[in-house]
């Protein structure tokens, strides 16, 4: 199976499967010299982690993490960093009636005719179980970025039901278990996802990110554009089916007096008047704020009866038993972060070999 590394200069590769023993990755490029240890890298971790709310999957999974390469009395060597997390609370009996039957929304299918065989058990190598080292990854870029650029996420939409944004209070957002802003919303979403998790369903989710800090200058004009990497970014994370940067699909709807970003100076340097851009204009940043949208499908494994086939060819039904988050939007807050700051960190050296500084 190829296409398991992501980046250029900064650069991971994950390995592992959902009910497998480990799940590991490999980081390499990172800077030498760098204060790391498990412990930053856990703090990450713990906000991605599952069963922290009934609102996520209950598979019971510590996360620990541990180091076995790159990290010499806590600073980093430059070597490779090799990241490995045990998978404790398989269930891997649970996927033994359905072993044989494609579930509609998943990867089973795809694996299947592309491979001639798959890991049915929780989708192995496809499951979200893999965003971890994703984030375990992201935790090292945030350290290559240092403390000046600041990247965050929150949920902005539950299904149909968007926040309020006259509401918006970044502060609300560690403080409950959707990543929301608005504390009202969240009254409205409890109640929602409840009743969506007790019929067996499930629902889908809008995440934005926003970067600041973010320094000018990152990305390409041409192959290498700064917005193009981080739409696919995004689009690589589980059950993401749509990214916006910026205005997005609401620049469509604007005139160019209207999309456009003036600019002023201000304090002998360039102000822009808004941001329609997203804080990136022909594929470089800005300086701006970097702001990006993405639309999370809902969950695939749910326990309605749906139709399918079987891998013999035989129309059948299937329904998923088993833990699986009933909004797996929620979770991926955490793991939009991390890729995120994993393609900024990417960007800045790649930038710093070209043009130094």
């Amino acid at each position: 199976m190829s296409s398991n590394t992501f980046g250029v200069l900064f650069r991971f590769t994950t390995w592992g499967e959902s009910h497998g023993e480990q799940i590991g990755c490999v980081v390499d490029g990172t800077p030498p010299r760098l204060a790391l240890d498990e412990a930053w890298i856990q703090h990450w971790l713990d906000r991605r982690k599952p069963g922290q709310s009934r609102f996520t999957s209950q598979r019971r999974e510590s996360d620990r993490v541990r180091i076995v390469s790159g990290v010499f009395e806590g600073l980093t060597t430059g070597a490779p960093i090799g990241l490995i997390i045990q998978n404790e609370d398989a269930r891997s009996k649970d996927y033994e009636t359905i072993k044989d039957k494609f579930r509609p929304g998943h990867a089973d299918y795809t694996y299947q005719i592309k491979y001639g065989i798959r890991d049915y058990r929780g989708g192995g190598r496809a499951s979200a179980r893999e965003t971890a080292m994703r984030v375990a990854a992201g935790a090292i870029a945030r350290r290559i970025l240092g403390e000046d650029v600041a990247i965050r996420g929150a949920v902005i939409q539950l299904g149909a039901d968007p926040i309020e944004r006259g509401n918006w209070d970044w502060a609300q957002v560690e403080q409950n278990p959707f990543w929301c802003p608005d504390p009202e919303a969240v009254r409205r979403w409890e109640a929602a996802l409840d009743v969506a998790r007790k019929r067996g369903s499930s629902m889908g989710a809008v995440i934005e990110l926003v970067v600041t800090g973010a320094p000018p200058g990152l990305g390409s004009p041409v192959y290498g554009k700064f917005d193009a990497e981080l739409a696919a970014a995004l689009m690589g994370i589980n059950a993401v089916k749509g990214v916006e940067i910026g205005a997005g699909f609401k620049a469509a709807t604007l005139s160019g007096e209207e999309n456009a970003d003036e600019m002023r100076m201000k304090e002998g340097k360039v102000a822009f008047l808004s941001n329609n851009a997203g804080g990136v204009l022909g594929g470089i940043t800005t300086g701006q704020d970097v702001v990006a949208r993405f639309a999370v499908k809902p969950t695939s494994s749910i326990l309605t009866a749906r139709r399918t086939v079987t891998t013999t060819g035989e129309e059948t039904e299937i329904s998923t038993k088993g833990r699986h988050d009933p909004c797996v939007g929620i979770r991926a807050v955490p793991v939009g972060e991390a890729m995120l700051a994993c393609l900024l960190a990417d960007h800045r050296l790649r930038h710093r070999a070209q043009c130094g500084g």
